[in-house]
């Protein structure tokens, strides 16, 4: 029987070499497991990480004439039902017929005012008198930021498009609001305006809640706050 000759050009790893490796590859396997770990608990997490506002916290509605209640009354807009339900001081700042410009305007006020949180609705009134969607993403981001800089908390509120077809149909919310989320890294409520302004039962008029409207709107965005972590 004839044995293969042993090729010359292998060379033996030196023992201490292998050592080595026994004494690392433990440590190698541990941060490996911690950093998939800490992957999976950011990545899969439910949890909410903003922090709960207490009850008499101060919250400011910011908007237009959705804020402020038009086609109801004070008493049954949607910042004084929100207030009911999380016990929180909601102050309504809503303006009818404010566009984001003149919202934008206002903003330096309410930052004077130091809220635990904002919450800011408007773009409706901008659509209606034709103003560049662009223009109008470029005011509501810039509303954001002056809250950002004085590290105030800010949730954004989609609002429909009103179209033709929305103001005699089914109202679906203007793009512009998610892509504005996603820049800035704040919470967007969506959904909430046009679900009530599609249901004939819950409209004062094709562009306005009434008060079985409102109400529904503020049981919605509480029950998002509450998923946000803001609320309880």
């Amino acid at each position: 029987m004839m044995i293969a000759p042993v090729n010359p050009t292998f060379k033996t790893v030196p023992a201490k070499l292998f050592a080595n490796l026994t004494i690392n590859v433990p440590a190698l396997i541990a941060t490996s497991l911690l950093a998939l770990s800490t992957v999976f608990a950011i990545g899969c997490s439910n949890t909410p990480t903003e922090q709960v506002l207490p009850a008499g916290s101060n919250v400011i509605a910011l908007g237009d004439s959705l804020t402020y209640g038009y086609g109801a009354s004070p008493k049954t807009a949607y910042p004084t039902v929100l207030a009911e339900l999380s016990r929180w001081q909601v102050k309504n700042e809503g303006v009818n017929g404010n566009t984001s410009q003149d919202v934008l305007a206002r903003t330096d006020r309410v930052v004077a005012q130091q809220p635990d949180l904002v919450l800011l609705g408007v773009g409706g009134n901008d659509v209606l008198q034709r103003v560049q969607p662009a223009t109008t993403s470029d005011n509501i981001t810039a509303i954001i930021d002056k809250f950002k800089a004085a590290d105030i908390q800010v949730v954004l509120i989609a609002q429909p498009y009103f179209s033709t077809s929305a103001l005699f149909g089914k109202a679906s919310d203007n793009p512009i609001y998610k892509e504005i989320a996603i820049t800035e890294k704040v919470p967007l409520y969506s959904g909430g305006w046009s679900d009530v302004l599609s249901n004939e039962r819950l409209k004062s008029d094709q562009i306005h809640a009434n008060p079985a409207g409102y109400r529904e709107f503020a049981q919605g965005l509480f029950v998002y706050l509450q998923d946000e972590g803001l609320a309880r």
